[in-house]
């Protein structure tokens, strides 16, 4: 009897082993942090705290700050930068990842060199319902390094080389990825602006 369990773990330690080396890689959970910036100043809090709360109503004075930021960023592609990342985060809007692209997309399109940066490490690794792009991510990763980013002009190539792949190549080397570069739209990209007396000051 003895023998045959251990015929048995030796049998399961193998087959435990085989399916390490074919199984799919362990994908890394996206940061649970976020860089949030409100009344009490700025710092990096557990994504939960973002400070847009559904269920607290309507606040007034979260809604004017907004709403002016909502008209810099009209003309401003510093502002534009700024409420593309509130609403990738959810800091005093709601989360919503299509007016976080359009909005970075404004930003990018006047030459800001951070937010072509940030475009193209959003189109590289795709975000929910919108799958990624890396030719798409490639031309913004270029304007970027034509402006002398050197950030943008590694990951150009990691975009030039990722069109080659096929898809499950692509899926697997985004998904080993794809953590970090959520850690840098979550919270490591600062903002421009902050609130005070007179409204919206950008540096």
């Amino acid at each position: 009897m003895l023998n045959i369990t251990l015929r048995q773990a030796s049998l399961l330690l193998v087959f435990a082993l085989a399916g390490c080396a074919t199984g799919s890689p362990t994908v890394p959970d996206a940061s649970s942090m976020v860089r949030i910036c409100d009344a009490t100043g700025c710092s990096d809090r557990p994504r939960s705290s973002a400070s847009f709360n559904p269920s607290a109503g309507d606040d007034p004075e979260q809604e004017r700050r907004i709403a002016a930021l909502e008209q810099l960023a009209a003309r401003d592609p510093r502002a534009a930068h700024d409420l593309s990342l509130r609403f990738f985060r959810g800091d005093g809007v709601p989360q919503n990842t299509y007016q976080s692209l359009r909005w970075m997309r404004k930003a990018a399109e006047a030459g800001q060199v951070v937010s072509q940066l940030a475009l193209g490490r959003f189109y590289l690794m795709g975000v929910e319902e919108m799958g990624s792009d890396p030719a798409e991510a490639e031309k913004w990763l270029l304007m970027a390094a034509a402006q002398g980013n050197k950030e943008a002009s590694a990951l150009a190539k990691e975009a030039s080389a990722a069109k080659l792949k096929n898809q499950e190549e692509y899926r697997l080397w985004v998904s080993y990825r794809r953590s970090g570069w959520y850690g840098y739209w979550g919270y490591g990209y600062p903002y421009y602006g902050s609130w005070g007396p007179s409204g919206w000051y950008f540096r």
